[in-house]
């Protein structure tokens, strides 16, 4: 299994494939996971299948599987890191032995009906089709050998499946004007009368009765989002501009382990330095460089913790003016375009909202008032 996007990873509790099989074959035995059920297994004397189910659903090992249960790429929770942060761990594997299933390419059919939880909605798989048969190179690389048959399953991912409503949203700020921008209301859902924080029974809430876990309790707000990421033009220089980013954690139920941003913003091909966080550049359009990945550093600033005193992590990042004669923080352009938290697109605020530059007008209002205040002031004592 390769998880191929470049910033989404699989978190835990993990990933869980299944699929329907074509015929009445049996699962054996299986090495680097198990499946979640065993199934019917009656019809079985002595020698027990490890799952006699019609539709099984498998999940990867724990890590710490004892070693001969375990083969390469295994045992880690189900957990896939996306393929821009990890590609070393962005694959999983595991051996199954089928029975009932043929002994041929003809006899063999293959199964139907993929589906992949990472680890809830969200992914569609297509049908397997088959492909040219996998080769394996023997230790001494003198020898190949090849499968009896080789089938590919694809499935893609949709936001829209996924969860109903969005999973973050943007807040904005800069040095030039005291407002800030908050995330718009009810970006994530509006709040209600079973969303409030300080409920003596939270914690209890908060542990849940091992079902539907997965959803998020947030902490009430006016978006009621569980991330909220903050930018905040910090400092203009002569030939730089600073820019502050905080990303905070307002679920109760969830932990977020190697979480990633994507921001895109036109200056990114002149970011001079970042502080804290990792960075690559994505380049979705071939020779332009204006998207940004971000994610924490290992074992530093990683691991996102649920709402509190520990739930945020923040950077800056110093940018060069590429065109010092040009350049400006009119019509926001000091903000970014577009940011995705965990592969998610993020609520931005209406642009007609960003915090405004203030203007050469403005200024010159300020002072026809304070000539006009002096011109009375003299009459008034004379």
């Amino acid at each position: 299994m390769y998880n191929f996007q470049q910033y989404r990873h699989i978190a835990a509790p993990g990933w869980s494939l299944g699929w329907t099989w074509a015929k009445k074959e049996v699962i054996w035995n299986m090495v680097g996971s198990q499946t979640t059920e065993q199934g019917d297994c009656s019809k079985f004397k002595g020698n027990i299948p490890h799952c006699c189910k019609k539709d099984p659903t498998v999940v990867d090992f724990l890590p710490g599987t004892p070693y001969n249960q375990q083969v390469a790429n295994c045992c880690k929770g189900g957990v896939l890191s996306s393929w821009a942060q990890d590609p070393t761990n962005a694959v999983a594997s595991f051996q199954i032995s089928v029975g009932k299933a043929g002994t041929t390419n003809k006899t063999v059919k293959v199964p139907k009906n993929f589906t992949l939880k990472a680890p809830g909605p969200g992914y569609t798989c297509g049908p397997a089709k088959i492909v040219r048969p996998t080769e394996f190179i023997q230790p001494d690389k003198r020898r190949v050998t090849q499968a009896l048959m080789t089938w590919n399953v694809t499935c893609m991912y949709s936001q829209f499946l996924a969860q109903k409503t969005p999973t973050c949203c943007v807040s904005l700020s800069a040095f030039y004007n005291e407002t800030i921008v908050s995330c718009p209301t009810c970006a994530c859902g509006c709040q209600s009368n079973s969303s409030h924080p300080n409920t003596p029974h939270l914690a209890s809430v908060v542990a849940g009765n091992g079902k539907n876990n997965l959803s998020p309790l947030v902490q009430c707000t006016s978006h009621m989002c569980p991330i909220r990421i903050h930018w905040h033009v910090k400092v203009n220089y002569k030939e730089y501009w600073r820019v502050k980013v905080s990303i905070t954690n307002f679920n109760y139920r969830m932990n977020y382990s190697d979480w990633n941003l994507v921001v895109q913003h036109p200056n990114f091909d002149n970011l001079t330095q970042l502080f804290s966080f990792n960075y690559k550049s994505l380049n979705p359009y071939g020779s332009i460089n204006d998207t940004a990945m971000l994610w924490g550093v290992k074992f530093y600033n990683d691991f996102l913790n649920h709402v509190g005193p520990s739930g945020n992590v923040q950077s800056e990042l110093l940018f060069r003016k590429e065109d010092m004669s040009h350049f400006s923080f009119e019509k926001g352009w000091g903000f970014p375009h577009r940011i995705y938290f965990n592969g998610d697109n993020c609520v931005m605020p209406p642009p007609d909202a960003y915090p405004w530059l203030p203007n050469a007008g403005s200024r010159q209002e300020v002072s026809l008032f304070a000539l006009v205040m002096v011109v009375l002031a003299f009459y008034a004592h004379t």
